[in-house]
């Protein structure tokens, strides 16, 4: 793919008939879409009821949004409020400038807001959603090129992207293709989502693990794409904020992933539409039991009963050889009273009387 021969649209705008639409926005309400749609699959799998990821993505959406704003602005203040700048363009994000730790900081925080209001963990929806955020993110990236942003060095590359001369840094306007960091970190999450995906398949990580994994991988990948970028950013000690920002989550998102342990859990509904959480596999699609039944089950199961030598009647166990002697042997008792006859009383005592006549008369001889 030669993007120097695709030069992207210097506005930005793509014209629906007589209704512009910014490319910015529309890049991210597909990924927006994409990521929805997968986290949805995966909720009702783990037996979350229908388009529950719709009752959470209106919180977590618009809370994402504004703070992946306000993220841009605090580090890049000068953009908006230097000398001759305007302010207003704080809200004109159709041309650009989202922070990504923003947006994932002001989207947990409307997420964990929808979770407790429908009684589901917020870690669930974390793990479901680690798939699907590196693919959101996968296609936003594309509003960079339409808006011609985010691009790194000059390059002459087969696929290096054409920027045009009003978008060119300042003392570069000789050169007009550069290296296209937005394909780059596209690229990178495509594979994050997919490397996510096989290991919670294959390891069925729980507890927010899955996603700490996405945030490690893709942090990983962001700190190269970073430091290749040749546009604007506040700097601290050499690195670029965002490099010292992907340094400090890669660390917290590794010692979440290698500290905390736990089963995957599962929902389950009852009879009056509640959520209960319990451990996979135990569920109402695994044991038939409703919500208060498969809680009953994880917080009294046998388990965590201590043995006291005694059978479970009804339990289904094979326990036949500890059954009494007494018991055990009353099937071959009751074989050899069908096969013999019991003795007759009357018999026993003639007996006993011919041999009391027969002494007598032994004696009397």
């Amino acid at each position: 793919m030669n993007l120097a021969s695709i030069p992207s649209p210097s506005t930005g705008v793509l014209q629906l008939g007589p209704l512009p639409l910014r490319a910015y926005a529309v890049c991210i309400v597909i990924g927006i879409v994409l990521a929805c749609w997968i986290t949805e699959t995966r909720l009702r799998a783990r037996g979350a009821p229908a388009w529950t990821v719709l009752d959470i993505a209106v919180w977590a959406v618009p809370f994402g949004i504004v703070g992946a704003r306000i993220y841009h602005v605090i580090t890049d203040p000068e953009l908006y409020f230097a000398a001759g700048k305007d302010w207003v363009g704080i809200f004109k994000i159709w041309n650009g400038g989202l922070g990504i730790w923003g947006a994932v900081a002001g989207g947990a925080l409307g997420a964990w807001i929808a979770c407790r209001r429908r009684g589901i963990p917020l870690t669930m929806v974390a793990d479901a959603l680690a798939p699907g955020l590196p693919v959101a993110q996968a296609v936003g990236r594309w509003g960079n090129w339409f808006n011609q942003e985010l691009y790194g060095r000059p390059t002459s590359l087969p696929w290096a992207v054409e920027i045009d001369p009003a978008h060119r840094p300042l003392g570069m306007d000789q050169y007009a293709t550069y290296q296209p960091t937005f394909l780059y970190e596209s690229v990178w999450d495509l594979l994050v989502a997919l490397v996510v995906w096989r290991l919670d398949r294959r390891y069925r990580f729980g507890r927010g693990r899955g996603f700490a994994l996405y945030v490690m991988l893709y942090v990983f990948g962001r700190f190269f794409t970073e430091m290749m970028r040749i546009d604007h950013a506040n700097e601290f000690l050499g690195l670029r904020v965002n490099d010292w920002v992907s340094i400090l989550v890669f660390l917290g998102a590794a010692a979440y992933f290698l500290l905390v342990r736990g089963p995957r859990k599962d929902l389950v509904t009852d009879s009056d539409g509640n959520l209960t959480v319990v451990p996979e596999g135990t569920g109402a699609a695994g044991t038939g039991a409703t919500g208060v039944q498969a809680e009953e089950t994880e917080v009294e199961g046998a388990d965590d009963r201590p043995d006291d030598g005694t059978d479970d009647p009804g339990s289904g166990d094979d326990d036949a050889g500890d059954l009494p002697d007494e018991r055990a042997a009353e099937p071959a008792a009751a074989g050899r009273a069908d096969d013999e006859p019991a003795a007759d009383p009357a018999d026993a005592d003639a007996g006993r009387a011919d041999a009391d006549a027969a002494d007598r008369e032994k004696h009397a001889r």
